[in-house]
């Protein structure tokens, strides 16, 4: 009998995508789709909530197979990703011992911080003792001015070792306009050239050791979005490339760059940016006719955001770093370094490392995702993402470029510029709870002290490039400092403000905006006493004096506020601060009573905490 393919499709009639916006339009009672479920980017262009295979048509993530020109779909045949871990070496013996243990638990990658001071070729020799430097990636972090000189230890070592140079893998972040954009520091295009000359003649025989470093995870932790680091890494890398070439250096060189992103928690754009990436750079590398197209493959490690990171309930960190992990292994980045979850504010310990090691071990070991080639293609969404990051990022690098290039923009101040107007909205952001930090600005442990568990950390640079007082830098706040601070100094106070709820009237208007307060005043370290309800505000607000409140909270319906909130604000006769939680239509007539505090959604959280704080004195 011919088994007859059963073609379940056939039986449902092809809908066009009109005729969908059609039909969810009027499941939403004729709300209009673009301004309700449109969503506009802070990277500057729409996502719609569905995409469909005509929306890929066409586009160039889709014409290329992994390991093929112009490499969006990876650079490579494979998914195996290297799992990295950094040391600061400020004394080799003790970072050789720490290496050396590590590397028996599964780590293949070695970020090292080189102390400029102690650099010889007996501390190179301690450093890397036992180390196999075949079986290793070795990368390597050195004030520029030195890394002509690594480069040369490096080569005299593994020469000394009998190793074949061109099996050494690693990497030296010479990377002069990182050290402009950190430490206020002005190179100047001939020196930045000199610079990159020198290290790249002493690291020639090392062929599998690109020398020139773009971290633009620097522009990562100071706040900006996807497309902007991307654009800013373009512009940076081709700068190098720029000044290179029209020294006569061979094109070829792009094989010696090697970029470093960070890694962020918008979970599909950072997929996608590590996919725009390798496009966009490929294209550019192009466009300087190397003889080998092989030149155009981006080298990309990435790095887990600091930005986003919080002291407290630090944990979450972990979640962070986690879906971070996710993001870059699945964008297919070379390698990877999770920082572990304390890093915010303390050494971090064992513990923490190695739980930022097994992040990654868990996502190869466990779930697999090295034996996937970008698992990402053919989604409609994440393709669509991908075109529309690069299409941004593209419009930011020839912005630079047409006006001068990188080092013209870091010269004229315009590239700090654009990066504290990004910063500065974040922040606000963040302040308003239009971006959420679990833990520090919304649902934050009521109970966490987090003072006790800082640890000032020294600085290891030992490179002698101090901030220029005159010099403009990137910004290094994180998005939860603010709030962290005000907690701070809650925890700080001599005593820790008491925030009573005064719960009455409608049963479910009164328990959320109860839990609304209690997590409101909880992100500012008050203690907050939530109550079931009580009968008259009278009896609520006897209640709160007996408590000791700082702070009475009146929680009802925006019916009840026009008849409860006045007999309450008299009752507490201004001995505790009076705060009504939402935003009803009466409050002219209340704010005409006297009562100045209201609590919503549409307040700024911080700027409203500060307030609070002011008048306790704290």
């Amino acid at each position: 009998m011919t088994q007859k393919k059963l073609n379940f499709l056939a039986d449902f009639p092809a809908m066009s995508t009109q005729e969908w916006i059609d039909k969810i339009t009027a499941d939403r009672k004729g709300a209009d789709f673009s301004k309700k479920l449109v969503w506009r980017t802070p990277e500057g262009f729409n996502v719609n909530p569905f995409y469909r295979a005509e929306d890929i048509e066409g586009l160039l993530t889709t014409k290329s197979a992994p390991g093929e020109f112009p490499y969006v779909r990876g650079t490579k045949t494979d998914n195996n990703w290297k799992v990295r871990q950094n040391i600061d070496a400020k004394c080799a013996k003790t970072a050789n011992e720490k290496a050396l243990d590590i590397l028996g638990k599964g780590i293949n990658s070695l970020g090292i911080k080189v102390n400029k001071a102690e650099l010889s070729e007996e501390y190179i020799a301690t450093l890397l003792n036992g180390i196999d430097a075949t079986k290793v990636e070795l990368n390597f972090k050195v004030c520029v001015k030195e890394a002509a000189k690594l480069a040369s230890l490096l080569k005299a070592y593994f020469a000394s070792k009998g190793y074949d140079l061109s099996q050494v893998y690693g990497s030296i972040c010479c990377d002069p306009i990182n050290r402009m954009l950190l430490k206020g520091k002005k190179l100047s295009a001939e020196e930045i050239t000199k610079i990159l000359i020198e290290v790249l003649q002493e690291s020639e025989a090392l062929v599998n050791f690109p020398v020139i470093g773009v971290n633009a995870v620097s522009f990562n932790n100071a706040g900006v979005y996807c497309a902007q680091e991307l654009g800013y890494a373009l512009a940076w890398g081709n700068q190098y490339l720029e000044l290179l070439t029209e020294a006569g250096v061979d094109p070829m060189v792009a094989k010696s760059i090697k970029f470093a992103f960070g890694v962020g928690g918008n979970y599909f754009m950072e997929i996608a940016k590590f996919r725009a990436a390798r496009l966009l750079w490929a294209k550019i590398v192009e466009a300087y006719n190397p003889s080998c197209l092989c030149a155009a493959k981006m080298k990309i490690h990435a790095e887990t955001s600091t930005y986003n990171k919080t002291i407290y309930d630090a944990h979450v960190n972990m979640l962070r770093t986690q879906t971070e992990a996710m993001s870059a292994a699945l964008g297919g980045v070379d390698s990877l370094t999770v920082l572990p979850f304390d890093a915010t504010f303390k050494a971090s310990d064992e513990f923490s490392e190695r739980i930022a090691r097994n992040q990654q071990l868990l996502l190869k070991e466990e779930s697999n995702f090295d034996k996937v080639i970008d698992p990402a293609a053919g989604s409609y969404y994440i393709e669509s993402l991908t075109a529309m990051i690069a299409e941004q990022a593209w419009k930011i690098f020839l912005d630079i470029q047409n006006n001068g290039g990188m080092l013209a923009a870091i010269e004229s101040g315009a590239i700090f510029a654009q990066v504290k107007e990004t910063a500065d909205k974040r922040k606000k952001d963040v302040a308003s709870r239009k971006e959420i930090l679990l833990g520090t600005n919304q649902f934050p442990n009521f109970s966490e002290m987090a003072a006790e568990k800082i640890v000032n950390k020294e600085c290891a640079c030992k490179c002698g490039c101090t901030v220029e007082t005159s010099g403009v830098v990137l910004p290094t706040e994180r998005a939860a400092e603010e709030f962290e601070t005000l907690r701070l100094a809650t925890e700080a106070s001599a005593k820790r403000p008491k925030a009573f709820m005064l719960t009455i009237g409608n049963l479910a208007m009164r328990l959320a905006r109860s839990q609304f307060s209690c997590n409101f005043f909880a992100c500012a370290g008050y203690e907050v006493i939530d109550n079931l309800g009580f009968s008259t505000v009278e009896e609520g607000v006897a209640a709160a004096k007996a408590a000791g409140a700082d702070i009475i909270v009146l929680c009802s319906s925006d019916d009840e506020y026009a008849e409860l909130a006045i007999p309450a604000f008299q009752a507490v006769g201004g001995e505790q601060i009076f705060v009504v939680a939402g935003a009803p239509a009466c409050m002219e007539d209340l704010q005409k009573a006297g009562i100045e505090n209201f609590i919503h959604v549409r307040v700024n959280v911080l700027e409203t905490l500060k307030g609070f704080n002011n008048k306790l004195g704290i």
